[in-house]
């Protein structure tokens, strides 16, 4: 096999091997701008596989039981069926698959854990009506799991070209235990569910396998030939193609060659240690039937030593040549088939073989291969470029590789794909017959999420339409008002020169008419006449596709001005004591709330005895305090959300707050239950509308398409308080929390909101200002910066997430807290790697050491405890950076769940 250098210096002489033998004259060179994500369906629960069928029908499976499909026609979801699994252990609906004659027999393929049997069922289905027909089940192959202990299940189900059905079925071992992160081959009588090679290593065992069967139409199959055991059944299940496996969750087969790809989970030790190697994840590449080594070998067939785990000494080390299987609970042969190489493989740090995968969390997946045809009509399908390629990804890492492959399918390069793009935990892929990527994201965390969807990557060709983004710097106040405006942000995807309106619309005129205001990108203009004003930019492409924005201008009124004295930002809040608040209101035509103040400048006194006009509202939060502005574009965002941050919307909306327009909560509130609600929604956004919520019109938003609008709306509709909002009136107050609150608060959010009374015709505008109030505990992730971890997804960790990947040097920051208030520090840690301490530095990274904690390493990822250090009592708010160190072993030191600030005692 050639090296992967000489491969890539043959590339590099060879001028682009892969993107230019396929390239027709109709085709222009690779854009990677013109890859574009549709979101087709959103607020999943827990999907697993998908499978596009001829028509263009996405079919995808939910791990409850669920199967649905989604219909590019009518852009619907529908419920197809559902079966009955049990979901402890991981276990549920695992596996889908259409079969290659779908269009025509409309059978589908399930793998799944049935609740009265100890395993799985490999079943097929048909659709009659387009509802899955459960009489007509036709169960093609079902296997045993112990279910003793969790975990391991893998189900992944494909065809290859040739008709065979490819079924991945997991190791079912518990990946913890006293085999302390390397391999699981515990021999006590009562460890059982501890040893792989009672699975992976077993001939007569379907676990840790992927089977490959030929499924026949009477519902029963055959054994092809080229399998890895004889017809017979003497030396192992005739059905298994590869052995050898730990957790191939994700499969994949070259539709060209028929060879098979899968994801392979790997162990968590993090380094080397004298029982072997650290845990590395798997891409495996099967051209032929094999043995892929677990739990003997990993990566490039590096091996593990046998351990007697009664007395844990350490024995030889396994040979790959010559593997053996002696575990009493092995009911297969002894000697086994040689093992065979790992095609990528990557730990959880740096990895200088494969750069490209980067450091963290290890899930990975194996995803299609791709090969341009050029008599697909389709103007949206992949191009050129990535002809041969496979489609790796990363479930924990949230990037995707295109992995070009030579005409021998070895490795010729590994590219990025779309790296400044956030795929949140994707979870399977598959090619359309319109030659579009579609996919499953799983979501931010192990669990039920609400960014859970379904997308669709397409590559666009031809003239794009521009992006209009518009916004306005001192758009509220007393005429004369000179006003910023600014198309930041606008841009034409096809790098084309635009050009620029401005035009004015009076609002409550019965037939609005535009006024030109500027032809300049970035106009300032004063309006001299009080109003309610939708100033829209238009800009255009020399094709003359284009885009609108539109920003409120309001003259005549000035907003008021609202400070919270007390508390601020960042404080703690603690169940023994009130929440005292007290707040300054300044408004130009209503006065000030500082008597003071009003003594010395004759300004005018607000009424302090009709306080409705001041509310002060609590919302209890779960998570960490948000961060950024309402309007910054973050890479976890909802698709909704995003497309919202890129229009206008925040101009006039805020989520639980008043702006122009209503409180976004609000309209959620009103609308929910109503199922004609969304679609009159839609079209009053993009059709615009009056008099709804108020006297400020909303313009049309004929920019976006009515997808986008759909997904805008649906995310507004989405939308609910974490708890019930109390409000409380008056410019002073306290507020109590009871232990219940501040048990299930992540944190306290207030907002001060005071209503002018407006200026004759001009509406009365709302001064809002806003603090957030911590808890004493804050989750790693949330910190104000993070050097060199990496937030990750867990199970067991608060919140879902934690900081993994840390290594000696790495370091995160809170900024700003109270340290008069803080008598000791606790770490929420774990580590099955190298352990170390953690040191809490005040005000810089080379600053004062105030607390330090010993980390020592408990043999799991997951495992997570408490450690703790006092500190010196210090005034004030501080920086504090959260220094990792293990001088000696400098990788894979510990993950860190969160930090708490806990109370001084004085």
């Amino acid at each position: 096999m050639p090296s992967f250098k000489l491969i890539c210096l043959l590339l590099c002489l060879g001028a682009a091997f892969t993107s230019t033998r396929v390239l027709s004259a109709e085709e222009p060179p690779y854009d990677p701008s013109r890859l574009e994500v549709t979101t087709l369906v959103t607020q999943l629960k827990q999907p697993m596989e998908l499978a596009v069928a001829p028509d263009g029908r996405v079919f995808y499976i939910e791990i409850k039981g669920q199967l649905k499909v989604y219909d590019p026609t009518t852009r619907q979801t529908e419920l197809v069926g559902e079966v009955e699994v049990t979901t402890a252990q991981e276990n549920g609906l695992i596996g889908l698959a259409l079969d290659p004659s779908f269009a025509e027999n409309h059978w589908v393929y399930l793998q799944y854990s049935p609740p009265e049997f100890p395993g799985q069922h490999v079943s097929r289905f048909t659709l009659v009506d387009g509802k899955l027909d459960m009489g007509s089940e036709k169960i093609l192959l079902q296997y045993e799991e112990q279910r003793l202990q969790c975990c391991h299940h893998a189900g992944s189900l494909e065809f290859g070209p040739d008709g065979c059905l490819f079924i991945g079925t997991g190791d079912n071992t518990h990946p913890h235990g006293d085999s302390h992160g390397y391999a699981p081959i515990d021999e006590r009588d009562d460890k059982f569910p501890w040893d792989a090679q009672k699975s992976s290593a077993n001939t007569k065992s379907y676990n840790g396998k992927v089977l490959r069967i030929r499924p026949l139409a009477d519902g029963t199959y055959e054994v092809p030939d080229g399998n890895l055991f004889s017809k017979d059944g003497s030396q192992g299940h005739p059905e298994i193609y590869v052995m050898g496996c730990r957790n191939p969750w994700r499969i994949s087969v070259d539709q060209k060659t028929g060879y098979l790809y899968w994801g392979e989970v790997g162990p968590d030790a993090g380094n080397d240690g004298p029982r072997g190697p650290r845990g590395y994840d798997e891409i495996n590449q099967a051209k032929q039937a094999g043995n892929f080594g677990w739990p003997y070998f990993i990566a490039d067939n590096q091996a593990y030593h046998d351990v007697d785990f009664t007395n844990e000494k350490i024995g030889a080390k396994f040979d790959p040549a010559q593997p053996v299987n002696d575990s009493p609970n092995n009911t297969g042969i002894r000697e086994l088939p040689p093992a065979t190489e790992a095609f990528i493989y990557y730990p959880a740090a740096a990895f200088e073989k494969f750069p490209e995968v980067g450091s963290g969390g290890r899930t990975a997946c194996a995803g299609p291969t791709y090969d341009f045809d050029a008599a697909n009509p389709s103007t949206t399908k992949f191009p050129p470029h990535f002809s041969r390629c496979l489609f790796v990804y990363e479930w924990s890492r949230h990037w995707i590789l295109a992995v070009h492959l030579t005409a021998e399918s070895e490795i010729a390069s590994i590219e990025p794909f779309m790296p400044n793009h956030k795929f949140t935990r994707p979870v399977d892929m598959q090619f359309g017959p319109d030659g579009a990527l579609y996919m499953l994201e799983y979501g931010e965390t192990w669990g039920v999420n609400d960014d859970a969807k379904l997308v669709r990557i397409d590559y666009v060709r031809g003239n794009r339409p521009p992006t209009a983004i518009a916004s306005a710097e001192n758009n509220t106040g007393k005429q004369p008002l000179a006003v910023k405006l600014s198309s930041s942000g606008t841009l034409d995807k096809d790098g084309q020169e635009l050009s620029y309106a401005w035009n004015a619309y009076r609002a409550g005129a019965e037939k609005p008419t535009p006024r030109l205001l500027s032809t300049e990108a970035n106009p300032e203009i004063t309006f001299d006449e009080s109003g309610v004003y939708n100033v829209e930019l238009t800009v255009t492409d020399p094709s003359g596709a284009e885009a609108v924005a539109s920003v409120p201008v309001i003259v005549g009124n000035a907003r008021p001005s609202v400070t919270f004295l007390a508390p601020q930002d960042g404080d703690f809040f603690d169940s023994l004591a009130a929440i005292g608040y007290r707040l300054k209101v300044n408004d130009i035509e209503d006065g000030t709330s500082d008597f003071e103040e009003a003594d010395q400048t004759g300004a005018l006194e607000i009424d302090l005895e009709a306080p409705r006009r001041t509310a002060v509202n609590m919302t209890l939060g779960t998570g960490s305090i948000p961060r950024g502005p309402g309007g910054e574009v973050t890479d976890n965002d909802p698709i909704g959300l995003r497309l919202m941050k890129k229009s206008d919307c925040f101009n006039c909306h805020a989520v639980d707050g008043l702006r122009v327009g209503p409180p976004l909560v609000k309209i959620a509130e009103k609308y929910r239950g109503n199922d004609q609600a969304l679609e009159a929604s839609v079209k009053r956004v993009r059709e615009g509308s009056a008099g709804v919520w108020g006297k400020v019109p909303m313009l049309p938003h004929s920019q976006h398409s009515t997808e986008e609008i759909r997904d805008m709306v649906a995310w507004v509709f989405s939308l609910e308080k974490d708890n019930a909002v109390r409000v409380f009136d008056g410019f002073v107050g306290n507020i109590e929390l009871t232990d219940a609150e501040v048990e299930k608060a992540g944190y306290v959010q207030l907002e001060a909101s005071y209503q002018d009374l407006g200026a004759g015709e001009i509406p009365p505008l709302v001064g809002t200002a806003k603090v957030f109030l911590r808890q004493r505990k804050i989750e790693a992730e949330a910190a104000d910066e993070i050097a060199g971890p990496r937030p990750l997804g867990g199970h067991t960790a608060s919140g879902g997430k934690f900081l993994g990947a840390i290594n000696h040097n790495h370091f995160a920051r809170f900024d700003q807290i109270p340290l008069d208030r803080v008598g000791s520090l606790t770490f929420r840690v774990t580590s099955a790697g190298s352990g170390g301490r953690i040191e809490a530095r005040l005000d810089a990274l080379d600053g004062p050491v105030i607390a330090s904690a010993p980390v020592e390493v408990n043999g799991s990822w997951d495992g997570f405890h408490d450690v703790s250090s006092p500190i010196e009592p210090q005034s004030g708010r501080h920086d504090i950076y959260i220094v990792f160190l293990n001088e000696d072993q400098q990788g894979g030191l510990m993950n860190l769940d969160s930090v708490t600030f806990a109370p001084n005692t004085q």
